[in-house]
């Protein structure tokens, strides 16, 4: 009897592990999609400091930012937000294309990678240059509960 009860309690913990499991991994499949969502927007050739913000959003204020090969470090800092609205809004409105296709959602403890496509055209802010790209994107996000941390990424 002792055995019974005891592989009942068993079942019902791991159930409810699991369970609890599959709702992670649901919120953190959402928040991948929204954030990939909002990412994409704020790269529009139409796209708004709203849309930024709302990209923002997603972010913690001393979140730390890595895009290899351009910029090498993902330090957190006080102002890690401030400098990505900064650097976004200098390119704001620069491309008069894109196109981005989400790929792949993977998710782990604390941690979301999402893979995307790009395709854009757009005249550099500073130089006037035209700038035409397609490239594969790897982001991989580290969350503080359901707020993005870190943001590392990799691209062509």
């Amino acid at each position: 009897m002792r055995y019974a009860i005891l592989v009942v309690l068993l079942s019902i913990t791991l159930g409810l592990s699991a369970g609890a499991s599959d709702e992670n991994s649901s919120d953190k499949e959402a928040l991948a999609k929204e954030y990939f969502a909002m990412w994409a927007k704020t790269q529009q050739p139409q796209a708004t400091e709203e849309d930024i913000e709302r990209y923002l959003a997603f972010l913690v204020d001393d979140v730390g930012h890595q895009h290899l090969p351009y910029d090498p470090d993902a330090t957190r800092s006080a102002d890690g937000k401030k400098s990505l609205l900064k650097g976004m809004m200098y390119y704001l409105g620069s491309h008069t294309e894109y196109g981005a296709t989400l790929n792949n959602i993977t998710h782990g403890f604390n941690v979301v990678v999402i893979k995307y496509t790009t395709v854009s055209v757009g005249v550099h802010p500073q130089t006037g240059a035209l700038i035409e790209q397609r490239y594969d994107t790897i982001e991989v996000l580290e969350l503080e509960g359901d707020k993005v941390a870190v943001i590392r990424k990799y691209s062509e």
